[in-house]
């Protein structure tokens, strides 16, 4: 019997605690069970759980585009602050519209910046194949494609994790 994805991002969690990175990116499709799992995590520990697209989007509405852009990420670490006030971890889910091409984000760069304060959990909506991070498909106008992200993997519904930064180091 596999382990929960709940218990597999709770047993990975004391691997980033003293990495540069505090992040850990639960990886998987739609209705893969992230959602749940991240459910899970905040009634067990209390974690805050913050719907990013939701709350980012309620922030952004009375700005401009290019308004949006520039104050995107310090919104984001604001919300997240807050939402973390007595809390080391924070998970992160519905983080699809950081991808939005009108934010001009880079959706990593923004998390792994944001875990240098404190632990992160995303649900990332996409794939993790080899050593490759990827959302949506090539061609799409938000694909992302990132080989060797410095982060914690854990693949919903594979029932494996892997950490990156050994793979990064391994083809050097």
């Amino acid at each position: 019997m596999s382990r929960s994805l709940a218990s597999q991002i709770q047993d990975v969690l004391p691997k980033t605690l003293d990495t540069y990175y505090n992040l850990i990116l639960t990886v998987g499709p739609a209705r893969a069970g992230k959602t749940a799992a991240l459910a899970e995590l905040a009634a067990k520990h209390k974690w805050p759980r913050v719907n990013v697209s939701l709350s980012l989007a309620e922030q952004l509405l009375g700005l401009t585009h290019r308004q949006r852009a520039v104050r995107a990420a310090g919104i984001l670490d604001d919300i997240i602050s807050i939402s973390a006030q007595n809390s080391e971890v924070v998970l992160l889910d519905n983080i699809e519209l950081l991808f939005a091409t009108e934010l001009a984000q880079d959706p990593l760069k923004l998390l792994q910046s944001l875990s240098r304060n404190r632990a992160i959990v995303a649900a990332w909506p996409g794939d993790f194949e080899g050593a490759t991070l990827t959302y949506a498909v090539p061609g799409h106008p938000e694909a992302r494609r990132y080989p060797a992200p410095q982060a914690v993997i854990v693949r919903a519904g594979a029932g494996e994790q892997q950490d990156v930064r050994a793979v990064r180091r391994e083809t050097k």
